[in-house]
């Protein structure tokens, strides 16, 4: 399989997986520079031995397997830093007047004790309260930075100050584990790689691994052969665990690796964010150059605190970022157009054209609601025919389940071929309602530019380093802008619309409980209510008056005609009562034919006009089916008195009304 630039994915994935063969944590050799011995923890002796200690140590190798630590060193320096109460590192040790940096490592089976000259021609010998001190005003100054960038920049520059490696760079990795060089520093005449990017096959997974158990890794120089370890007879040298070893040798990928860019010696410093390697900082030169452990020890610290510094810095721009969208979708619920909707219709409506739109929440080029059979929609979106496809995909894919895709047409080919235009969608369901929301992007054309043509004609073998680092830009298609976490704020809206329409559908069935289901009026729940409230107040503007209206005979319309014709001509009376009452009247079905018109604010005179109003209305012909039907109705009048209670009105007014009808119908009693 090969990109659309050439670049073969399938070499890229084979470089992965021949990294993972090879023993970087036990390679049986360490670098020249420095000498190595593994000795057992209780006898101290000898038993892994690096085949140069004639060259460094002054003694041979052979002469060393199977003695006592102390033979060597003298059993009081033996005794004192490998015993039971640890030294920290670096150790002084002196033979022959040479001096020397000495690690213990106490972490395994076997304790491992590494030499390294401080007096090494291709080394740099700081004084040890120097450089502690140098390190430390690093680490102050880089303390006051408040920027990403800047850190990144101040960072490199620090480094260089403090090594004197001619070029240092800062990278950090991606999600997908390809890496992007953020910083650097060089000496004049050095070719830059600023901004380039490089393939995770650089640093392949186990190499990253062991960038955690051993924070810096320093190659000094990378033209000498390796020094071979060796053991007693019957022993594996490739058995020993190197991976906190500071000698470590190193991958020959790798060492090609530096020699194709010019290094012949680095010191790689890991930056760790929560357990995560995050990045790295190379530190190279173009001849063989080292730096004391004590200053190595220094730099991870330093390290350390720019890992934590940039860790701080992202979360404050994600609290941030967060705070906003929140404030948006916030904002956006709380529109009255969405407060005041009734229906899905209207609340659809109110998130995709008000002020704020779901396009504010989740910045896309278009947006599609699903809800309760309908759809609507707002910026570029699929065809009606495609959305509709998109339907029965999420319902055939589980609508409880989020979906988010940066690359439709890799992530899922079949439903990019129907969304034609689309590149990424975020589609979020409603909970149980079988609805959802989605949002659509556009293919976004890029460049990235690489470390190095990645391609064939690059590399010596298709699993070789490549052989130049020139810069070398790839186009990138087929994918949109990331959604960088918007996928959380997408799902919470759609649980703010889930409990819009639970709210919608409770305030209903509340309406449905105080409405009278033929009509529409406020039935006797909704009346008691509000007469009670009306006679609650001991000050009233006028006078509290009740209107109790009968239909005159109207058994008679339902024997005859039917209950159909029945229903319609009560709701004929309905209306026709609230048409001939004011607004701020209550007109409520008791049930059957039995009417009520709760008046506040009148007086007597003004109740019996509307009582003759409502009755002249009444009176007037009702068609049905093209027969013309006359009712009359029968009203009381009851009105209120400061110790009138609303049982006590009703009452007062039903029994008018059946003065009323005992006086011949279709009038008015008190």
């Amino acid at each position: 399989m090969t990109s659309a630039s050439g670049w073969s994915i399938d070499d890229e994935q084979r470089r992965l997986d021949e990294c993972v063969q090879e023993p970087i944590r036990a390679p049986g050799t360490i670098q020249p520079h420095g000498a190595l011995l593994a000795v057992r923890p209780h006898t101290l002796e000898i038993v892994f031995v690096s085949e140069n200690c004639a060259e460094i140590l002054g003694t041979s190798a052979r002469s060393l397997l199977g003695r006592p630590l102390g033979d060597f060193t003298g059993q009081t320096w033996a005794a004192d830093n490998l015993g039971e109460m640890p030294v920290g590192n670096p150790i002084p040790f002196e033979r022959d007047l040479r001096r020397f940096e000495t690690i213990v490592h106490r972490d395994g089976p076997l304790h491992i004790v590494e030499f390294e000259p401080l007096d090494s021609r291709a080394g740099r010998a700081e004084a040890p309260d120097r450089s502690a001190v140098a390190v430390y005003g690093a680490m102050h100054r880089l303390a006051r930075v408040r920027s990403q960038r800047a850190l990144w920049a101040d960072a490199a520059r620090e480094l260089r100050d403090l090594t004197g490696f001619e070029r240092v760079t800062i990278y950090s990795f991606h999600p997908d584990g390809h890496g992007e060089i953020v910083a650097e520093e060089l000496v004049d005449g050095m070719e830059p790689y600023l901004g380039l990017h490089f393939p995770a096959s650089d640093i392949p997974e186990q190499a990253r691994q062991l960038y955690l158990t051993k924070l810096s890794r320093q190659i000094a120089d990378n033209s000498g052969a390796t020094s071979a370890l060796v053991t007693l007879p019957g022993g594996d040298a490739q058995s020993l665990d190197l991976s906190s070893a500071e000698l470590r040798s190193v991958s020959p990928h790798h060492l090609e690796f530096m020699r194709n860019m010019g290094q012949a010696s680095t010191l790689s410093l890991s930056l760790v964010r929560d357990g995560e390697l995050i990045g790295m900082i190379t530190l190279a030169h173009r001849t063989p150059h080292r730096v004391t452990y004590l200053l190595r020890q220094g730099l991870e610290v330093l390290a350390n605190q720019i890992a934590l510094q940039l860790n701080s810095m992202d979360e404050i721009d994600r609290l941030r970022a967060k705070v906003e969208v929140r404030r948006i979708r916030a904002a956006l619920i709380d529109q009255p157009g969405v407060r005041a909707s009734t229906d899905a219709a209207e609340l659809a409506a109110a998130l995709f054209s008000g002020d704020l739109t779901v396009l504010n929440l989740v910045p896309a080029d278009g947006a599609v609601l699903s809800l309760a059979g309908t759809r609507t929609t707002v910026g570029t979106v699929p065809s009606d025919e495609a959305i509709i496809d998109l339907d029965d995909w999420a319902l055939g894919r589980g609508i409880d389940k989020s979906y988010a895709s940066e690359s439709l047409s890799v992530d899922d080919p079949d439903l990019a071929a129907r969304l034609t235009g689309v590149a990424g969608i975020l589609l979020v369901p409603l909970p149980g309602s079988g609805d959802f929301i989605a949002w659509f992007r556009a293919e976004i054309t890029d460049s990235v530019s690489w470390l190095g043509d990645q391609g064939r004609d690059n590399r010596v073998t298709p699993l070789s380093p490549r052989t130049s680092f020139a810069s070398w830009t790839q186009s990138v298609t087929g994918r949109c802008a990331p959604w960088n976490g918007l996928e959380h704020e997408a799902e919470e809206l759609s649980r703010d619309l889930a409990g819009v329409m639970v709210r919608h559908a409770e305030a209903r069935l509340a309406a449905l409980a105080m409405r009278d289901a033929l009509t529409g009026l406020p039935n006797r729940r909704l009346l008691m209510n509000r007469l009670n409230r009306a006679l609650s107040g001991q000050a009233r503007d006028g006078e509290t008056t009740l209107l109790f209206i009968d239909l005159d005979s109207f058994k008679q319309i339902n024997d005859v005609y039917g209950h159909e014709a029945g229903d319609r001509v009560l709701r004929h009376t309905s209306q026709r009562i609230l048409d001939r009452t004011r607004a701020s009247d209550t007109v409520a079905r008791l049930g059957g034919d039995e009417f009520v018109v709760l008046c506040e604010g009148t007086n007597r005179a003004e109740a019996a006009a509307m009582a003759r109003r409502v009755i002249d209305a009444i009176r007037q012909p009702i068609m049905i089916d093209g027969t013309p039907l006359i009712v009359t109705a029968s009203v009381g009048i009851a009105d209120a008195d400061p110790a009138t209670t609303a049982e006590d009105l009703l009452r007062g007014a039903d029994v008018a009304m059946y003065r009323a009808k005992k006086s011949g119908r279709d009038r008015a009693s008190r």
